[in-house]
């Protein structure tokens, strides 16, 4: 791709993001880290999932000389990410494993040639005393830390080579260099910069909300997986998915039985082997309404923008990672949901987990540390997005009304007598026991064991039949989560007290939890489509179809060729001709000559559809217009896009049927100034006019003053 260095750098950056990626317009900040990249500085960015953050190192990267090094933790994202550059027309590889010797010389070869504008390298490979020396016999633009969390040794999926990238630094001193996160509290930011050697880095934080994801998380009481499943059928059958377990075995066992419910449910763990890993994950990203269900080796980088929801069926062990984890869903910016069902089991298991590791003390405390904040957003009874984004240093002035707590607030209970009962048991048998065991005292049983301790003389036998087994199972639950009770660290799993249950015990103080549910409705239900007529959910259908074939085709993902908002915009703007289709956010220069004229078929189709035939409705249109309506009422009159009703006008203006002033009101000098920008358009296309007025006139506007010049030239 042709370098614009004799162009102003802004103009370059927008220009390229217009030609070649088919944005109008930078989102909030993205063009102030481009300019910051462009001009050689240093960048630590923090912006949410879906945010833009590759468009800040890619645009750069065609701007400035040399090829930009992209620094990527796993193969799949790299092959994920060149495919969808070659879509836009860029030079793009990669250097991985997947690669024969042969298929890495030649890629080698292109690099010394200065033939690729990015290469995308894993960090095993870039440390290898070959590629470095490698980079230093070419000009390099930029070097790109996708991930970066993963420098801190406290990140969620924790890779050694992250942290000697600070040699880039030593190494390549005045190649700027840009690190890359959706997921990282101030401790963690601190690591990022230290370990890179980022102090002088300008810091770029655009928040971690994402408002269009709906958070939901509730209590497992006993039927987690038949609500995963209606929730699913109720609010995304059809559509694409991600469901996390803790377990392998409870991987195979979920997506084994949700492929018996009739749902396209795959595995994911490390347990498989590569092959079935990749093919799993490629039918994922490749095919539609697939759901991954998968331990967290899945999903790092996965750039799939149309995952309509992410599951937890365990608990997440920190609030990193369940961010991490739910911000795969609703890439796109679409509404998507986040479900979740945890356990006092998950508690325990978890517990166990941190105190059996080989970890130092220092470690073990961090991990303990972010499990109780994890908890904590479980349990809180208050906005849950206010409460995630505060733990990540971000604020939001008033509830979301978009999770659980806002839509449904829960109730709450003084739980201070039930807890002293729990707590008291815990204490009478000994502190050495489980919560089953724990709960059979309390309700009284008359199992052996409780025979064989003599636990049926002590004080709390069966003083808590008032409460279910599930109800009690939820209180311990919440007096671990509250710090009250602690899991033991020789792996049975059982209860101690902790210094903070004593005020508790000694009634010195109140309890209040979330009170405990015998069950959960399913939560907000969406339409399966954005489209309330009929006709156009068909219109979406049939892009939808095209998409897919051009994707088959080729092997690629279908959002590789457009995303879903593109399609969107397609059903709601209805272009006629490749030059307004070439307006559509997303679609840039190449996309547009590759595809242009197979979505244009498919669109002039439907739009005689939804119009009924097309004769009879530009002749009312044209009557209505006759009879004093301006153009926009009409189109909400008779519910057509306003595109159409201005192509039916521009049609009769060309033909003589009305005169120009019939469908647009513009004055003398006006129409001299469009008149003239369009006398200066020597291919007649309207998006230079169309430009050159800076956006002012609308495209139909502006087609009916051509008509009507090509009328007084006849």
């Amino acid at each position: 791709m042709a370098r614009m260095n004799s162009i102003p750098t802004e103009t370059a950056a927008l220009q390229t993001l217009r030609t070649v990626f088919g944005y109008e317009q930078f989102r909030p900040m993205q063009d102030e880290v481009v300019d910051q990249m462009i001009n050689g500085g240093d960048a630590l960015v923090l912006m949410p999932t879906g945010g833009g953050k590759s468009l800040c190192f890619q645009i750069p990267a065609l701007v400035r000389e040399g090829t930009a090094i992209v620094i990527s933790p796993l193969i799949a994202l790299m092959q994920d990410q060149v495919s969808a550059l070659h879509q836009n027309g860029i030079k793009a590889a990669f250097l991985n494993s997947a690669l024969t010797s042969q298929q890495a010389a030649e890629v080698e070869q292109q690099f010394f040639a200065g033939e690729l504008d990015m290469l995308y390298v894993a960090p095993e490979r870039l440390m290898m005393p070959r590629t470095l020396s490698m980079l230093e016999q070419c000009p390099i633009a930029l070097f790109a830390i996708d991930e970066a969390h993963c420098v801190s040794q406290w990140g969620h999926d924790f890779r050694p080579e992250y942290i000697k990238l600070s040699i880039l630094h030593e190494r390549f001193p005045t190649v700027p260099r840009i690190a890359l996160t959706a997921t990282a509290d101030e401790a963690t930011r601190k690591e990022i910069i230290e370990r890179l050697a980022l102090d002088d880095a300008k810091i770029f934080n655009n928040g971690f909300d994402r408002p269009n994801i709906q958070y939901r998380i509730s209590e497992n009481s006993g039927n987690a997986r038949d609500q995963l499943y209606r929730f699913i059928r109720n609010e995304h059958d059809g559509e694409a998915g991600i469901v996390y377990c803790l377990s392998r075995k409870r991987v195979d066992d979920t997506a084994a039985w949700l492929s018996r419910k009739g749902l396209r449910a795959l595995p994911y763990h490390a347990g498989h082997n590569n092959d079935v890993r990749q093919q799993h994950q490629e039918r994922f990203l490749r095919e539609e309404g697939i759901i991954i269900v998968a331990t967290i080796a899945f999903g790092m980088g996965i750039d799939k923008p149309d995952v309509r929801f992410v599951a937890h069926l365990n608990l997440p062990k920190s609030i990193e990672a369940y961010y991490q984890e739910t911000g795969r869903a609703g890439r796109d910016g679409r509404p998507s949901n986040t479900w979740m069902s945890y356990g006092l089991q998950d508690v325990i298991t978890l517990r166990q987990m941190q105190e059996s590791s080989n970890a130092n003390e220092t470690f073990k405390r961090t991990e303990r540390h972010k499990l109780d904040a994890m908890l904590g957003l479980c349990e809180l009874t208050t906005c849950r997005r206010q409460a995630l984004l505060r733990y990540f240093g971000d604020t939001l002035d008033e509830p979301c009304g978009n999770c659980d707590n806002c839509l449904t607030p829960p109730e709450t209970w003084d739980a201070t007598v039930a807890a002293q009962k729990a707590l008291s048991c815990v204490h009478r048998t000994g502190q050495r026991f489980g919560v089953n065991y724990l709960i059979d005292v309390l309700r009284g049983s008359d199992a052996d064991r409780i025979k064989q301790f003599t636990h049926d003389k002590i004080s709390t036998y069966g003083i808590g039949k008032e409460h279910t087994a599930v109800e009690w199972r939820t209180l311990y639950r919440q007096l671990i989560s509250h710090g009250l009770l602690s899991v033991d660290i020789d792996g049975h799993g059982g209860l101690r007290l902790t210094n903070e249950s004593r005020p508790v015990l000694r009634g010195e103080t109140q309890l209040h939890l979330r009170k405990m549910t015998k069950k959960h409705s399913a939560g907000k239900q969406r339409s399966k489509t954005p489209f309330g007529k009929a006709a156009d959910s068909r219109f979406w259908d049939a892009l939808r179809d095209k998409r897919k074939q051009l994707a088959t085709e080729q092997g690629i993902a279908a959002y590789m060729i457009f995303h879903d908002a593109t399609l969107m915009e397609m059903v709601d703007r209805r272009p006629q001709t490749l030059d307004q289709l070439g307006l559509i956010s997303g679609i840039g220069a190449k996309k547009l000559e590759a595809y242009g004229k197979e979505f244009l078929s498919v669109i002039v189709e439907y739009e005689s559809e939804a119009s009924g035939d097309v004769n009879d409705s530009a002749a009312e249109s044209i009557k209505l217009v006759c009879n004093g309506m301006k153009p926009l009422e009409i189109a909400h009159k008779r519910d057509l896009t306003l595109n159409t009703v201005y192509t039916h006008l521009a049609n009769a203006i060309a033909q003589s049927e009305i005169e120009l002033k019939d469908a647009v009101e513009l004055d003398e000098k006006t129409l001299k100034l469009i008149r003239f920008e369009i006398e200066q358009s020597d291919d007649g296309k309207l998006k230079p006019v169309f430009d050159a007025l800076a956006g002012e006139f609308d495209y139909g506007v502006l087609r009916c003053v051509k008509s009507d010049m090509t009328v007084g030239n006849n």
